[in-house]
């Protein structure tokens, strides 16, 4: 665990040095967009982070293979470069796509054309499904296993875009789901080898973890910088890697019992990884049903993602975004949680962070309500009739025109 909080280190500082390199050269050239009419922000704010975040990935993977010489464990990761190769070629690929979005503003079929490029060069020389962790299922052929993978990478690069619309919001999410997923990763592999806690996806994960804890002092609210599509797509396309090199690849009857029953950790290889992507994925799924019965394209612009809607209902920036930071913890950490024995205290910890989140979500109608009920019923002519009557729905109705309610005149015909 020592190496990999290491490589995750080395990815922050490179991350971070490199935001502040991209951030003055995108002020100095003016590398940044006019204002849309569905951000949040107010002023024009660059969005090349996705360029940083790349760089201190590619920096801390090539310090994890010069050290791969002297630990074997790492060694055995880089014995085989293709996966390896794959991995850093479509991130590449992705981060270029990124920006040229960000610069120019594709068009959406582009931008998936890119995304299958991407996605297949991970299936075809790096990491596929080849297997489910439910009863030991496997992938019917090489074909299908591809497909499978290509779907499911692009599924998530699109699940973490969808959600970058809040200062902090992706990197922050990404930073809580790759860290428990980390963690995961490092008892799963010392479960299975005790000589060797190393695995791919732990490698992975540790070095996202990395890039976006790097990044997110540039990007809290009011951010400087926006990671754009080359970062929320290269967290989607890494986070998807990590997790089917491992969802795809074990098989849950080499896992030995852990507690009383293996049936539960049997089953988190395929839990975990939509436990840390379950707010991405809703988002993405709501918003692809909400286009399409709109007669739009899945992939079109709007103001009605679930940040928006948080905004909307009186969450402030700040609430808001830290109210996706505890729906995502709860949820990776309590599937986490059931990892160990016993499962009771897996169940009361969702269970408990489950109706503190609903809480805290719904919190602002409950304050509306509140002073709606205060306004109907303060005295009028009075200092708490005045400071609540924009609260009052029959005083605003009542304020507004009348609607034209009498018939047009017409002649008399003779």
């Amino acid at each position: 665990m020592t190496l990999l909080l290491a490589l995750a280190l080395i990815s922050a500082v490179i991350t971070f040095g490199m935001s502040l390199v991209v951030y003055k050269l995108s002020l100095k050239y003016r590398l940044y967009p006019k204002i849309r009419e569905r951000d949040v922000h107010t002023r024009p704010t660059p969005r090349l982070g996705g360029i940083a975040m790349f760089l201190g990935i590619l920096v801390a993977f090539g310090v994890a293979y010069l050290l791969s010489s002297q630990f074997g464990v790492l060694g055995l990761i880089f014995s085989d470069s293709g996966p390896i190769l794959a991995i850093l070629g479509a991130s590449l690929l992705i981060v270029v796509i990124g920006v040229a979005d960000d610069i120019w503003d594709l068009d959406w079929m582009t931008k998936l054309a890119g995304q299958f490029v991407a996605a297949g060069l991970v299936a075809w020389l790096g990491v596929q499904i080849y297997s489910l962790p439910i009863g030991g299922l496997t992938v019917g052929s090489p074909v299908m296993s591809i497909i499978i993978t290509l779907f499911a990478i692009v599924l998530v690069m699109n699940a973490i875009n969808f959600i970058d619309g809040l200062d902090g919001l992706v990197a922050g999410v990404a930073l809580i789901a790759n860290g428990t997923f980390l963690v995961y990763t490092y008892l799963l592999q010392r479960e299975i080898s005790p000589q060797n806690y190393f695995s791919l996806a732990g490698v992975i994960a540790a070095i996202l973890v990395g890039a976006c804890a790097g990044f997110l002092p540039l990007n809290w609210h009011p951010a400087k910088m926006f990671m754009g599509d080359a970062g929320a797509l290269l967290i989607g396309l890494l986070m998807a890697t990590s997790a089917i090199s491992v969802t795809g690849t074990i098989n849950p009857e080499v896992l030995p019992t852990l507690g009383r029953s293996s049936l539960v950790p049997a089953f988190i290889p395929i839990i975990l990884p939509f436990a840390v992507l379950i707010v991405p994925l809703l988002d993405f799924g709501l918003a692809v049903i909400r286009r399409l019965r709109a007669g739009k394209s899945p992939f079109s612009a709007d103001r009605k993602h679930l940040h928006h809607r948080l905004l909307d209902m009186g969450h402030s920036h700040l609430h808001a975004v830290l109210i996706f930071y505890a729906w995502t913890a709860v949820l990776s950490i309590g599937c986490l949680l059931f990892f160990f024995d016993p499962y009771w205290m897996a169940i009361v910890f969702v269970a408990v962070g489950l109706v503190i989140c609903t809480a805290f979500t719904l919190a602002p109608l409950s304050r509306r309500k509140a002073n709606e009920a205060a306004a109907e019923l303060a005295p009028a002519g009075t200092h708490e009739a005045d400071a609540t009557a924009h609260y009052d729905q029959l005083d605003a109705a009542s304020e507004k025109p009348e609607l034209e309610t009498t018939p047009p005149s017409t002649k008399e015909i003779p």
